[in-house]
């Protein structure tokens, strides 16, 4: 049976203060040296999620040094030259590079997901289940240029949807039991792109893996530098998204003040909800009580055995002193609630 009000993270973790200079400077270092830094930040992350108490823990994403060397770089046919439309004054996604297409894109080696994932089996300690993340294809064309092979974004998404495919298999076939499709352009996008055509590209995706795993997706509003990007507002992904093939949906709450949470009833009728309770955008450390009362609201409209709470989105943007508070104290609301269950 199932934990009752299970407390998870989306996926990613900040980064150790070295690991953020040592980012910065990988010409002063060698392979070995990478990859042992590499694994410590990774045992870094399981201790700080494990001393918190979480029922579900990740690697923290540490192997990810930067979105694009870490999948990007995987995928043959893309320029390493990033081309940014803005580099200065306050931050915004328009800062984030985006990729010229060369040629036919193919990912002959994988995505690496698979090794980080049989990373943090070799490192966790047993007790909480393991979870891998990966970007959908959707969210992960959104930083690749159109090209006369790939005239839009959705020839693109198109054309990197068998590579997560064949990853999510993969992780299936290396022991994976938990994995979440990160969608957030999806949700970013929802007010003004075909619901409809997110569905089905998202289904197609995770179509070899459904029922073979506990498959989630996460849909947020963004977080660059903790800015938003899209439209945040559930009601343009309803009802399309009910139709989405996953066992729990997670939804950016905290932030948004839980405004339209009634909306969550209808996800909890089709799937289990993984509730964003804990605001990553803001340095106020939620207190247990905070978070108690939070999912109590939540109670409201998902049953117990149906939720999951975990932080708005990943930790990889707010400072790690925060985030160890903010999760062991999230670990303490959950664990208030249950007594009273």
């Amino acid at each position: 049976m199932q934990q009752l009000i299970r407390t998870t993270v989306v996926g990613s973790y900040p980064f150790p203060g070295w690991l953020e200079y040592a980012s910065q400077h990988l010409d002063q270092f060698g392979p070995a040296d990478i990859e042992e830094m590499i694994e410590d930040a990774v045992i870094a992350a399981i201790h700080d999620q494990t001393t918190a108490g979480l029922d579900v823990i990740t690697d923290g994403e540490q192997t990810r040094l930067d979105f694009n060397l870490s999948f990007y770089g995987y995928i043959k046919g893309i320029s390493r030259d990033e081309t940014a439309t803005r580099k200065f004054g306050p931050p915004a996604h328009d800062q984030r590079g985006k990729h010229q297409i060369t040629d036919t894109l193919t990912a002959p080696r994988g995505l690496g997901v698979v090794k980080e994932f049989q990373r943090l089996k070799r490192l966790a300690p047993a007790g909480p289940v393991l979870k891998a993340s990966i970007p959908g294809p959707y969210t992960l064309s959104g930083r690749l240029l159109p090209n006369a092979e790939y005239k839009d974004r959705f020839a693109i998404t198109e054309a990197l949807l068998p590579m997560i495919q064949k990853e999510l298999s993969d992780l299936v076939a290396a022991g994976c039991r938990e994995i979440t499709i990160d969608e957030p352009s999806m949700s970013c996008y929802a007010y003004k792109e075909d619901t409809k055509r997110f569905v089905k590209i998202f289904n197609e995706t995770v179509e070899p893996v459904v029922g073979k795993c506990h498959l989630s997706t996460h849909l947020c509003f963004g977080n660059f530098k903790g800015r938003p990007v899209g439209y945040r507002s559930l009601k343009p992904m309803l009802p399309d998204f009910l139709q989405f093939k996953v066992d729990e949906i997670h939804i950016e709450m905290a932030n948004r003040e839980f405004a339209e949470i009634e909306l969550l009833a209808s996800f909890a009728k089709h799937m289990h909800v993984a509730v964003g309770i804990i605001d990553v955008k803001n340095y106020y450390i939620e207190t247990p009580e905070d978070v108690a009362e939070r999912i109590k609201r939540c109670l409201q409209y998902i049953p117990a055995e149906k939720l999951s709470v975990a932080p708005d989105c990943g930790l990889s943007q707010t400072a790690r002193w925060a985030s160890r508070k903010k999760l062991v104290n999230m670990v303490k609301g959950a664990e208030m609630v249950r007594k009273t269950l």
